[in-house]
């Protein structure tokens, strides 16, 4: 917005800058923009309320530490926000933004760390801006607006007018006999998912994420494809900034999307937790599955709360059964090169043909999404028939590696809850 200046950011939360183009988009929120948000799928159709549960100020205290200065409304349990907005080691960068969840809610938060001339304040001044929501479903929507605001208090502490006429716009009340625990995000995509699939169906992101975590973790994309289908915990550790950490979190739960009716039903949810700290121990302690990020180093020693243990580019496993699937097997190479092979053929078609209707980041969540209804497609055909035995043919169908993947597929069929009798046999065992 040109001439704007971050002492008067009023009307920022008009914008929606993380948004991805789309050929038809919903006319309510300006032509050829798709509102759906990181890790969610809806059709196209579909318009969201736009409810804000709460907005807030963390500043760091040198002498009290993180604290909330300030909230709407001002009753708002924000028990531990003030830590989750502000990571462990943020004074080390200048900026950042954390996505987290507090009890049924979800959070976005933008902190902005500034050189100041006093005692005080040791040198720096150090603030979060941040908002709740029953879902993540439109967080990101309100990135630019949080961005300006973090800015804006850091400059004028104290000054909070454009933040109350914020919460008056987008406040909104949960209905009657919905709690903030009831009310989670869709991202039981595998038994959800069907109800409301359809062909004009786009999935949006923030630009670049997905293919850049891909190129991160190169190979290993397909390690961590199978731990996220078998609805594993996962636990990725970085130092700040966490901001790129919570895509990560994002993408990984986009490799299990199927659109396969009933498929998943009997499988634990997959929850997007984001970042976490030292104060979620206990409500980890209680998930079965979930995906998160962390800059705590000292969650790497508590292995009761993980089952993958995710390090820069070091993904591993204390668990004996699991250490199997680490490897990288022959599979996993051809779906990776088939991978590579459709990106530079959309790179091509982009360059010498003009498309541009189609982006890498559809490509690669659109590629994953194939590859998991082709399983189950098969595990469904194989359960529908009358011997229900489960082939080293059926296996290569699957894109798998009949002996490479042999544990994997035992998982699975577990996880997944189908009765069938897996015939590979294991050339360790004559």
């Amino acid at each position: 917005m040109a001439g704007r200046t971050d002492r008067a950011p009023l009307l920022d939360w008009a914008e929606a800058p993380g948004l991805s183009p789309v050929a038809e988009g919903p006319r309510g929120y300006g032509a050829g923009w798709s509102r759906t948000p990181p890790g969610e799928l809806c059709p196209l159709p579909q318009l969201e309320d736009d409810h804000i549960a709460a907005v807030f100020v963390v500043t760091f205290d040198p002498r009290s530490g993180n604290i909330v200065e300030w909230c709407l409304p001002q009753d708002v349990d924000l028990e531990g926000v003030e830590f989750k907005s502000m990571a462990s080691g943020s004074h080390r960068v200048q900026s950042d933004f954390i996505y987290f969840r507090k009890g049924g809610y979800f959070g976005l938060a933008c902190f902005a760390n500034m050189p100041v001339e006093s005692e005080l304040e040791r040198g720096a001044r150090m603030k979060s801006v941040g908002i709740l929501s029953p879902s993540y479903t439109l967080l990101y929507r309100y990135m630019h607006f949080l961005e300006n605001q973090v800015r804006h208090q850091l400059e004028l502490p104290g000054h909070y007018t454009p933040l109350e006429a914020f919460y008056e716009d987008k406040k909104g009340v949960l209905p009657a006999g919905i709690t903030p625990q009831s009310c989670q995000p869709s991202a039981h995509w595998l038994s959800t998912i069907h109800k409301h699939l359809y062909p004009e169906m786009k999935i949006t992101h923030p630009a670049g994420c997905m293919s850049q975590f891909i190129k991160f973790f190169g190979e290993q994309i397909f390690v961590l494809w199978k731990f996220a289908l078998l609805r594993k915990r996962i636990l990725i550790f970085s130092p700040p900034p966490v901001g790129v950490v919570c895509y990560r979190v994002y993408c990984c739960c986009c490799l299990a999307n199927v659109t396969l009716p009933g498929v998943g039903v009997t499988a634990p949810e997959s929850k997007p937790f984001f970042y976490v700290n030292v104060a979620d121990i206990g409500t980890l302690d209680d998930e079965v599955s979930y995906v998160a990020c962390t800059t705590e180093k000292i969650f790497e020693q508590k292995q009761d709360l993980y089952d993958v243990y995710v390090d820069n580019q070091n993904v591993k496993t204390h668990l004996e059964h699991l250490q199997p699937l680490l490897r990288v097997n022959t599979a996993d190479k051809e779906k990776y090169r088939r991978l590579n092979d459709q990106r530079q053929l959309l790179m091509y078609s982009q360059e010498v043909d003009g498309d541009c209707s189609s982006c890498e980041e559809d490509l690669f969540i659109l590629f994953f999404m194939e590859q998991n209804n082709r399983i189950f497609q098969i595990l469904l055909e194989v359960a529908s028939s009358q011997d229900k035995t489960l082939t080293a043919d059926h296996a290569r169908s699957m894109g798998l590696d009949p002996q490479g993947d042999r544990n994997f597929l035992m998982d699975l069929l577990e996880v997944y809850g189908f009765d069938l009798m897996l015939v590979i046999d294991n050339p360790c065992c004559p």
